[in-house]
């Protein structure tokens, strides 16, 4: 496992599972990405929770080009990878896809995906973050 998580990621993950704001998450991984050589597994990452962000605002094309996007990416990737369980990040994502191919006929309300933490060091620099708020990020 890996020792120090980017501020970025771990406020990435932060956004992602305790807040569900999926707009901040694009902000701050966009962020990492463009400053870490656009790394493939980050780009992956940053288009579930844009996805998401998109079937949240009723953008259905939008979620399903998004998480498609991401699918082609993080498909190639270990099932676990910067702390966290990226397999099941890619199955939920997967079921998420095929709801969103079932529509109009088979209507589901948004639901939020939570990535599973894997890593103990990720767990306690997300839960800081949980019990004092970034004001909005800086980097």
């Amino acid at each position: 496992m890996q020792k120090n998580y980017d501020r970025l990621y771990v406020l990435f993950v932060y956004y992602f599972n305790v807040e569900r704001d999926y707009f901040e998450c694009h902000e701050v991984m966009e962020e990492l990405w463009l400053e870490e050589g656009r790394n493939i597994l980050y780009q992956g990452l940053l288009q579930v929770a844009v996805g998401l962000y998109h079937y949240r605002n009723g953008n259905t094309g939008g979620a399903v080009k998004l998480l498609s996007a991401a699918l082609e990416k993080l498909d190639p990737q270990p099932d676990e990878a910067l702390g966290i369980d990226l397999r099941g990040l890619r199955e939920e994502s997967r079921t998420y896809l095929n709801k969103l191919a079932g529509l109009p006929e088979k209507p589901f309300a948004f639901y939020d995906l939570t990535i599973r933490v894997l890593d103990p060091l990720l767990a306690e620099q997300v839960e800081a973050f949980r019990l004092d708020p970034p004001a909005g990020h800086e980097d």
